[in-house]
């Protein structure tokens, strides 16, 4: 019997459902300088009318169950840059600089070390990001966590001028989708990882022929930060919008950047797709369409550019250090994503 997200534990209808009934609470706290709507990867607040004011970009985020991982295995200096990537690669979607970043750490037992090495990840994403760390919160809640368990979240503010936010709305049918490399599973579907390949330390340790490493190689492997290459690429092509590869995968992320009226298609042979997606889905016995809702499968973020400079988008990307590949097209199928 296939394993799938749902079957984990995580309905992913249900957080469709909650953001629906949100919006109108939501919504009445509005003013005249928020812009957008819920739905965006980062929330704007416009700190001026004018064209070409500043716009801060806000973005918030945990990491998940990928936690468990880290209390199984008992490694923490890495997982704090998690917490930072998810905020800091939605903000940059927006074509905002990350300015700040903010944690919150609960415990049910404070120990120094431990908050130490914790915090250590933070500050190591944040220089990845090129952000600040400029406070947190550390809550001590014995009776409330499980012994030895915690949870972080983050927040970032970034800033980018209003004619320069990256919003989608110039992308037309036929524009190219760049896809860039993920580091691994990063932080979403670790409900269905700890189903596939359990909680215990020793097993966790073992050789997995598929993956060609043990699992607890890759399980703790951390989310890439895209801030820089992004900001950088920014500067030199026209990129006409950026979706995350977070929850949800392509079939959720890659159409929040794309207009009505449109859908979009992936090659899904485009590019090589690493041996741990292999491996889930090899255990899962799910299809590909369910592996691309729950997965990055391989790419953390997705640009859309015009076709005609997709190449030379691609020659930079690989300059600065990435593994990128034109992994597909904006297509006239209103709402689909093709796979």
């Amino acid at each position: 019997m296939a394993i799938d997200y749902k079957s984990a534990g995580v309905d992913v209808e249900a957080g469709y459902k909650a953001v629906k009934l949100m919006k109108e609470y939501v919504k009445t706290t509005y003013n005249e300088s928020v812009l957008g709507d819920l739905g965006s990867f980062g929330g704007f607040y416009a700190l001026g009318d004018k064209e070409d004011s500043d716009c801060l970009v806000a973005g918030t985020d945990g990491v998940g169950t990928k936690l468990k991982y880290a209390f199984v295995l008992d490694k923490h200096d890495t997982i704090g840059i998690d917490a930072v990537a998810m905020c800091v690669n939605d903000i940059v979607c927006q074509g905002a600089k990350p300015l700040l970043f903010l944690d919150y750490i609960a415990l049910s037992k404070l120990v120094p070390e431990k908050v130490a090495q914790i915090v250590k990840g933070v500050s190591e994403g944040c220089r990845q990001a090129g952000c600040a760390l400029i406070g947190g919160e550390t809550a001590e809640m014995p009776g409330f966590y499980a012994k030895d368990e915690y949870d972080i979240a983050g927040f970032s503010v970034g800033i980018v001028k209003k004619n320069k936010i990256i919003n989608g709305k110039s992308i037309k049918v036929g524009d190219a989708l760049i896809g860039i490399a993920s580091s691994g599973i990063h932080s979403n579907g670790y409900s269905l990882v700890r189903k596939l390949f359990g909680e215990d330390r020793e097993s966790l340790n073992k050789y997995n022929e598929t993956l060609g490493c043990t699992p607890a190689e890759l399980v703790l492997t951390p989310t890439k930060i895209y801030v820089k290459t992004i900001l950088s690429l920014i500067e030199k092509f026209e990129i006409k919008g950026i979706a995350h590869i977070t929850g949800g995968g392509f079939i959720e992320n890659v159409p929040r950047i794309i207009p009505s009226g449109m859908g979009v298609k992936i090659d899904r042979n485009s590019y090589p797709l690493p041996r741990i997606f292999k491996a889930l889905q090899e255990i899962a016995g799910i299809d590909d369409r369910k592996m691309c809702n729950t997965f990055n499968m391989g790419i953390g973020m997705v640009l859309a550019v015009d076709k005609s400079i997709a190449g030379a988008v691609v020659d930079e990307l690989r300059a600065l250090g990435e593994e990128a590949y034109v992994i597909g097209e904006v297509t006239d199928k209103e709402g689909q994503v093709e796979l």
